[in-house]
């Protein structure tokens, strides 16, 4: 009992905030409160990828083009993610002002996700990726799989 009290004065074995590290088992949640986004990053790409480079931000911001979406439809629209991920993904892109959230207050709760003005300018830089990949797709250029 002794070597436990000696152990918890000296922080030992306690998980805090302050010794708190990363695990392959804890994900890290983007806290913009705490510092703002801005004033971390000095390039610009780098602060709109750290905003919309996860691998389903971006194709969420796309399907929210086509118009507003409630969950499930998110969720049909988007094979292969799961409904915890999307709500991660969605609760950051509404934290980093792109996305808004309107809850009807019915019975079942009725949620429908929108791109907010900040998200809606980001319609250049879709457009241009749609036509990068269009001619990327024509031109067959992908050489992953070329023998060396």
């Amino acid at each position: 009992m002794k070597l436990k009290a000696a152990y918890t004065e000296a922080g030992i074995g306690q998980r805090n905030k302050e010794n708190r590290s990363a695990t392959a088992f804890q994900v890290k949640q983007p806290n913009l409160k705490a510092q703002p986004q801005c004033l971390q990053l000095t390039c610009p790409i780098q602060f709109v990828l750290k905003l919309l480079g996860s691998k389903w931000a971006i194709l969420i911001v796309r399907e929210l083009f086509r118009g507003d979406r409630r969950t499930h439809e998110l969720l049909e629209a988007l094979p292969g993610i799961s409904s915890k991920t999307l709500t991660i993904r969605l609760r950051e892109l509404e934290e980093y002002g792109l996305v808004a959230r309107q809850v009807y207050p019915e019975v079942p709760p009725h949620v429908e996700y929108s791109l907010t003005q900040k998200g809606k300018s980001v319609r250049p830089v879709m457009k241009a990726l749609k036509e990068v990949g269009e001619q990327w797709l024509q031109q067959n250029c992908c050489n992953c799989l070329q023998d060396s």
